[in-house]
């Protein structure tokens, strides 16, 4: 229970796949996090794709969807178009992580997610992630969907209506934000915007160089394991 006056933060992004950290590190920033999954289904983006590091450098993995013809497709809607894609990724990421540090302690987790689930929503696909991988990370900060709110379809005002009913102060968002966002329309509901900073992240050692921040958080679980949560930054 928050004290009253501690001010509630709150964040509301799209389900991503197997994320990098600094989605993670939203997550565990704010009070309460939604996943905004009654938009439409953006192609070639972060929804069903996710890059790790291998040898022969970034290599992206891809989950294959039915998304052909549905332009306007929520991403709730989304489906795969077979559980191939499950094998395939699994195969990849044990090639580029098995003589990571923590490779071998996180292995059955992640094996499970991989291989025995058939699971064939998008959304769900992602949650599922999302979740096992804040339970690694020790990230307690609860988890919600747009599609509980009856949300209005304009950009700003969906997002002012679901931090109301959640009674946030303050609306983390992101810098992708910046253009559309109308922060003044947040301030006459007397919200307060706050912007992601994603620099100053600090390195570990990865396998290979150059260094890269933006992989899937995969990377820093197998590479750092239980100290993971540490390389995510205190303040955004």
């Amino acid at each position: 229970m928050l004290e009253h006056n501690v001010k509630k933060r709150v964040a509301i992004l799209q389900s991503n796949y197997i994320p990098w950290k600094g989605y993670f590190n939203i997550i565990k920033y704010v009070d309460e996090f939604v996943l905004l999954d009654d938009v439409q289904f953006t192609r070639r983006d972060w929804r069903n794709r996710n890059l790790i590091k291998t040898k022969g450098g970034l290599k992206w993995l891809t989950i294959p969807v039915n998304a052909k013809g549905q332009y306007l497709a929520c991403i709730k809607d989304i489906t795969t178009t077979d559980n191939m894609w499950r094998s395939n990724h699994w195969n990849q990421i044990t090639d580029a992580y098995r003589k990571a540090p923590y490779f071998e302690q996180y292995e059955p987790i992640f094996k499970e997610l991989y291989l025995n689930d058939d699971e064939t929503n998008l959304s769900l696909i992602n949650y599922k992630f999302i979740n096992a991988i804040n339970q690694l990370l020790q990230i307690v900060t609860p988890i919600k969907w747009s599609m509980e709110f009856k949300a209005p379809s304009e950009k700003t005002e969906r997002l002012i209506h679901i931090c109301r009913m959640l009674k946030g102060d303050i609306y983390l968002s992101g810098p992708a934000a910046i253009d559309y966002l109308k922060v003044d329309a947040f301030k006459e509901h007397g919200i307060q915007v706050e912007w992601v900073d994603y620099s100053n992240y600090p390195t570990y050692t990865q396998q290979t160089l150059p260094f890269e921040h933006g992989v899937s958080i995969l990377d820093l679980l197998f590479h750092e394991g239980p100290s993971s949560i540490h390389y995510l930054k205190d303040k955004l």
